[in-house]
């Protein structure tokens, strides 16, 4: 891969990893709702869940989905009913939460590493970076350095959003402020879903 074209890689992992989507509302509900060091497994998930996803699709699921139409609709259903549930949850939070033994929780890692297969940002963002920066040419290294890009400006972008929530939990511990807070965070979130639905 040319300088170039890693440095385009670079950027392109690094605008998809830090504008909104499911991730990083999560996150910034996350940050706000349980602080950030509590946050952090749900911010690795997301990192390596990605890249695990990244690489399946570099090694042929991405294929699979397109060979098979009606898999790829049943991943987006699945996604788009779980992407609903975690923002009706993120609606009705109603507490922040510092530590203490409460019922609710951040999402932990292995949630938010299973998260990624039907989130339906992080298919658009794997399948594209599969498809613009792989070589045919050299296809096993061209994956593992996609991965790789990805793996480096992930966490660093995704983290940016939970110590954003986390700067705003003094400003919304009035309960009225985080209500009104976590119902815009779950409409924002179900929203999200309106570009699989075109």
């Amino acid at each position: 891969m040319s300088s170039e074209m890693l440095a385009a890689l670079l950027v392109y992992a690094f605008v998809t990893s830090i504008t909104p989507g499911p991730n990083n509302l999560m996150l910034l509900t996350s940050g706000v709702n349980f602080g950030f060091v509590r946050s952090v497994p749900h911010m690795l998930g997301i990192g390596i869940g990605f890249v695990v996803l990244l690489l399946a699709v570099g090694f042929g699921l991405g294929a699979v989905l397109i060979a098979f139409p009606v898999l790829h609709t049943a991943l987006k259903i699945a996604g788009g009913a779980y992407l609903l549930y975690l923002a009706w949850k993120i609606a009705m939070a109603r507490s922040l939460d510092a530590g203490g033994d409460s019922a609710a929780r951040p999402m932990g890692f292995f949630d938010a590493a299973a998260f990624q297969w039907v989130n339906p940002k992080a298919w658009v963002m794997a399948v594209t970076a599969m498809a613009v920066y792989s070589n045919p040419q050299r296809p096993f290294l061209s994956v593992f350095l996609i991965a790789a890009a990805f793996g480096i400006v992930n966490l660093p972008s995704v983290s940016v959003w939970a110590g954003f929530g986390t700067a705003l939990r003094g400003f919304l511990s009035d309960p009225i402020r985080l209500k009104r807070f976590n119902i815009a965070m779950g409409i924002l979130l179900a929203a999200t879903l309106w570009p699989m639905l075109q």
